[in-house]
């Protein structure tokens, strides 16, 4: 038992304390998702959506991200998208405005920022869960207050804190706890609907509404490209690196070479999930407002999440955000100069080519990846459309929610194995550190 992994990590404090911290503030936010928003019925909630022959398309989406939540109404609905949403748009401004970008870079730019993050995500937040509000108009009896003005009121300043405090949750758990908070909220949303999941298809194999021997096929498709997105997440391009020698004061320094480790998907579950939000801000207000607006609703209809043109934009923004993201992050610019700077060159490669050469090696990295992203984000709309399977289990067993549960596993694991080797144990497989693919 000494060796055991697991043993080991409650062994050393600070990573007992992460993870304890992190488990509780995972059950903060699931206590927040069954919490509804001040005069909603809960009763005719469940009532509506057990009546509807077909499950709403939107509301599946939504739930797979929150957990439940959105369906619930509680007070976490929009969970974390807000915020990503208006990151995606911060982002894009930075690059499209030098005089933002500059503030960026001076010091003190960060924060600056990351207050105009938190600024626009409640002006999101408040758009938002006013169309929240419209939605829940439309649901018989779900309001029981007799004044709609403050029911709004009350739901729009509901909703909008508990996005905020659900932010400030995940930032709590990246700084105290394990793995990027963020990512574990979504990651913690995916894992609640699980249960439910395989009991629904369970019950609906038992009453003949689905055929087994497709389930055992779904399950195989599952097993097998789980594997395959481990391989993919973990498999990285080294491009070597050479330093030359050189003598400060009394010492020398350099002489050995070593290398810059490109992963084939450098974004990793990013694109995916800046994708999803991208798209899930129109979806959510042409979806709760559309029935009283008529072209609204005829782009509700034409963005449903099971329908062709919404995978198509899915595919294409998936491709979009990885170069965004790996240029951001990877800057070729940046390596090239840090290289030079420091004295080291890539064999076989001019010093002055350095820069085109690593631009082009992570645009030959990042188009499969991003591609390979895409193909497996879609899949839920396949196995729904071959199999019969409805949207809210499709989406559990594939696409989406399977990129997010492997990349964020992975990424926890990986920080996880850095605190143990720090404090001298045993990682967290046999041969002490999680394995990267050489490509």
């Amino acid at each position: 038992m000494a060796n055991n992994p697991i043993v080991n990590m409650f062994k050393v404090k600070e990573l007992r304390e992460r993870v304890l911290f992190t488990f509780i503030v995972l059950a903060v936010f699931r206590l927040g998702s069954v919490l509804t928003v001040p005069g909603i019925n809960p009763q005719a909630l469940t009532s509506y959506f057990e009546s509807m022959t077909r499950g709403n398309a939107f509301v599946d989406y939504m739930d797979f991200f929150a957990g439940g939540a959105f369906s619930n109404f509680s007070v976490f609905m929009l969970g974390v998208m807000p915020y990503i949403s208006t990151q995606i748009i911060m982002q894009l401004a930075l690059i499209i405005f030098p005089s933002l970008k500059r503030i960026a870079q001076e010091d003190g730019g960060q924060k600056k920022v990351q207050a105009w993050t938190r600024i626009g995500t409640v002006f999101v937040c408040l758009i938002q869960s006013l169309a929240v509000t419209v939605y829940a108009a439309s649901i018989p009896g779900a309001i029981i207050l007799q004044s709609q003005i403050v029911f709004k009121l009350i739901a729009m300043l509901t909703v909008t804190t508990g996005t905020m405090v659900t932010i400030w949750l995940g930032e709590q758990i990246t700084a105290r706890g394990i793995g990027n908070g963020i990512s574990m909220l979504i990651f913690a949303g995916i894992v609640a609907r699980l249960p439910s999941a395989v009991w629904e298809l369970g019950r609906m194999v038992k009453n003949g509404d689905i055929n087994v021997v497709f389930v055992i096929v779904v399950v195989v498709m599952f097993a097998g490209i789980i594997a395959l997105v481990v391989y993919e997440q973990q498999g990285q391009r080294k491009i070597p690196v050479h330093y030359a020698k050189r003598v400060v004061g009394r010492k020398m320094y350099g002489g050995q070479s070593t290398y810059i480790p490109f992963k084939i998907n450098p974004s990793g579950v990013i694109p995916v999930i800046f994708a999803s939000s991208f798209l899930t801000f129109p979806l959510q207000i042409a979806t709760s407002m559309g029935p009283s607006i008529r072209w609204l609703n005829k782009l509700a209809t034409f963005l449903t999440p099971s329908g062709v043109w919404y995978n198509v934009f899915l595919v294409v923004l998936i491709v979009f955000f990885a170069y965004f993201y790996t240029q951001v992050t990877l800057n070729p610019s940046e390596i090239a100069k840090n290289v030079r700077e420091n004295g080291g060159s890539i064999p076989g490669i001019r010093t002055d080519k350095t820069e085109e050469y690593l631009q082009k090696v992570l645009n030959r990295l990042v188009l499969p990846g991003s591609l390979y992203l895409a193909v497996i984000a879609v899949l839920p709309t396949i196995i729904q459309n071959l199999f019969g399977f409805p949207q809210s289990i499709s989406m559990l067993m594939g696409g989406t929610s399977l990129l997010i549960l492997v990349g964020v596993d992975l990424d926890t694991m990986s920080q996880v194995e850095a605190l143990l080797k720090m404090h001298h144990h045993d990682g967290l497989v046999k041969k002490g550190k999680i394995r990267s693919r050489n490509l």
